[in-house]
């Protein structure tokens, strides 16, 4: 069994990079299988839950910024006017995945802290506290930059206390940090730990990785890279286009089979056509529909009819309708709308 302790930045890291989805699914898997059993200082937990908002909204305000600065340089560019509508439809979609892209931080969020909560938290023995502040008296790593390095002092003095136990019969450790100037070597290779940190590593039993991915293969080499191929796979997002040539079609659908219900009533006597309807109907009269409003009716069916083709656009079962119905809902609140908004 390998016990590893992943550092906060590396955990935002995870979050900030879509691309890292897949490595934050072969941890879970390896935590599930009881291959890797994280360690989790509650300084670790704490900074992660103080920055997770903060990487929740930074996560879709860069995707915005980079989007804007592009379309300005192509608003810029001109050119030929279709190819340029073209180009400019393409970044509407892009625009509209922004915010869908960005909510992938949300959920990288909360499966992070799913795992660091299911796991031991360690609170900072008394021993692990005057530990730490030594190293900050004598300016050791990670105190030798002058800077106020107290947290991650106690992150990898209790990474060290959790190695020296010695109920850890058989147990191997690793601890993984992308923060490389108060954990590497200062000059030379960052793969390896700072000289004044050395004591806590070795060939074997303790290992120092600032590469998550390396030090997953270190301890299952060949399932880490199935798990990673397997969770690779992310579903691309629909662009604003589709979603609203979608919905113009479902509403014409709806639109169509609303006009063959007075359509009917017309032809079967229970609804009248009139040159001026007036309001309120009395009690028990007729339904009615206004001349020029049913005229403009059939022409609209017309239009509906040559566009889609009426293979498009019913009859439906009681299935397909409600199928539809709720498609077309489903659409419009995706695109802002109140939900079972069905209105034609």
């Amino acid at each position: 069994m390998f016990k590893m302790l992943i550092d906060t930045c590396v955990w935002l890291d995870i979050a900030k990079d879509q691309r890292q989805v897949s490595v934050l699914g072969a941890v879970e898997e390896m935590v599930k299988l009881g291959i890797v059993t994280l360690i989790v200082p509650r300084i670790v937990l704490d900074e992660f839950r103080r920055n997770r908002e903060r990487i929740a909204k930074e996560s879709s305000k860069s995707l915005s910024a980079h989007f804007r600065v592009v379309k300005d340089a192509v608003d810029k560019i001109g050119g030929d006017k279709r190819k340029m509508k073209l180009v400019l439809s393409h970044l509407d979609d892009v625009d509209h995945k922004i915010p869908i892209i960005g909510g992938t931080a949300v959920n990288a969020l909360d499966r992070i802290e799913k795992l660091l909560k299911a796991s031991p938290i360690i609170e900072p023995s008394e021993a692990v506290t005057l530990r730490a502040a030594q190293r900050a008296i004598d300016k050791r790593a990670p105190f030798h930059r002058g800077k106020n390095a107290m947290a991650d002092a106690t992150i990898i003095e209790t990474y060290g206390e959790c190695v020296r136990d010695k109920t850890a019969i058989g147990v191997r450790f690793a601890f993984v940090t992308h923060n490389k100037s108060e954990f590497s070597i200062e000059n030379g290779n960052h793969k390896m730990p700072h000289a004044d940190l050395a004591g806590f590593f070795s060939r074997i039993k303790s290992l120092y990785f600032i590469n998550l991915p390396e030090a997953l293969r270190r301890v299952e080499p060949s399932l880490v890279t199935d798990l990673m191929l397997e969770q690779s796979w992310t579903q691309e997002p629909r662009g604003l286009t589709e979603i609203l040539e979608a919905e113009d079609l479902l509403f014409n659908q709806v639109w169509y089979d609303r006009h063959w219900g007075l359509r009917t009533g017309v032809e079967e006597g229970r609804i009248k056509v009139v040159d001026k309807e007036t309001y309120p109907r009395p009690p028990g009269a007729r339904e009615t529909v206004q001349r020029d409003v049913w005229k403009g009716a059939l022409r609209s069916a017309r239009r509906v009819e040559r566009r889609y083709g009426k293979k498009n656009l019913g009859p439906w079962s009681d299935f397909e309708w409600g199928m539809i119905n709720g498609k077309l809902s489903a659409l419009r609140w995706v695109l802002g709308d109140d939900w079972d908004m069905l209105d034609t």
